[in-house]
């Protein structure tokens, strides 16, 4: 029986395949391979030979499907559980998995299609419609609630209170800046060598009320020794450091 096809109808030789399955009402999972072989070469045989790469692909599957149904003909054969292996099982797999690739893209297109042809109106609420609270029903809102309740929230709020202090900083005092300056400190140093011409070191620092003064006051006979206002001395190792006024 002679038989027309249409090219453009199929888009690969799986595509072909499952027409002609479909087509002759087999189930996929036991074609009759030989009538299918001959109907797809007869479909082979009709098709133009312009386009080699198309081509191609359809003259792949049909060496396939010769060699299926080859080895249809010859003695079943067996895999290493005792098992039947079926030639045609690799190609069943194809298929459906075709199969189901070519349902979800026409599902796709159709959604394309239908959501072209939506239409949407942007919204037209006036403000004040949109701006519209219900108003809070207290009785309702405050049914399940009794006196218990809020002493529970209440002590819950408090414990959150709580939690919020830091243990360790909220036991720290009340930090003040303490006025000292280096300016002064220098003024300091220089009127008490004035007065003394020589002055001891140790008993300079120890006089000063605080850490931060003592650290001032040595910068200051730094920065006197730096400019050239005086001088010191060491009598012996580990002893006692005087200043001295150069003037």
């Amino acid at each position: 029986m002679e038989m027309e096809f249409k090219l453009q109808v199929f888009e690969g030789p799986l595509d072909l395949l499952l027409h002609l399955i479909e087509k002759n009402k087999v189930d996929i999972y036991d074609i009759p391979i030989v009538e299918i072989t001959e109907q797809y070469l007869a479909y082979v045989n009709n098709m133009p030979k312009d386009d080699l790469d198309f081509t191609s692909e359809f003259l792949v599957m049909a060496a396939t499907l010769i060699d299926i149904k080859s080895r249809m003909l010859l003695p079943k054969e067996i895999d290493e559980n005792g098992d039947e292996i079926d030639p045609r099982a690799e190609l069943v797999e194809k298929l459906i998995e075709y199969k189901i690739y070519k349902y979800a893209a026409g599902e796709l297109r159709d959604m394309q299609v239908y959501a072209g042809k939506s239409m949407y109106k942007q919204p037209s609420v006036p403000e004040e419609v949109r701006k519209y609270e219900p108003p809070v029903n207290l009785d309702q809102l405050l049914s399940d609630v009794d006196l218990a309740k809020l002493n529970e929230i209440f002590q819950m709020v408090l414990k959150r209170q709580v939690d919020k202090i830091d243990p360790v900083r909220s036991k720290f005092g009340k930090i003040e800046m303490e006025e000292v300056s280096l300016p002064d400190k220098i003024h300091y140093v220089s009127n008490t060598l004035k007065k003394r011409k020589r002055c001891s070191f140790r008993q300079l620092l120890e006089s000063q009320s605080s850490k931060v003064e003592v650290i001032v006051s040595f910068l200051a006979i730094l920065e006197l020794i730096k400019v050239g206002e005086i001088e010191v001395h060491q009598d012996k190792t580990f002893g006692d450091i005087y200043i001295d006024s150069i003037e």
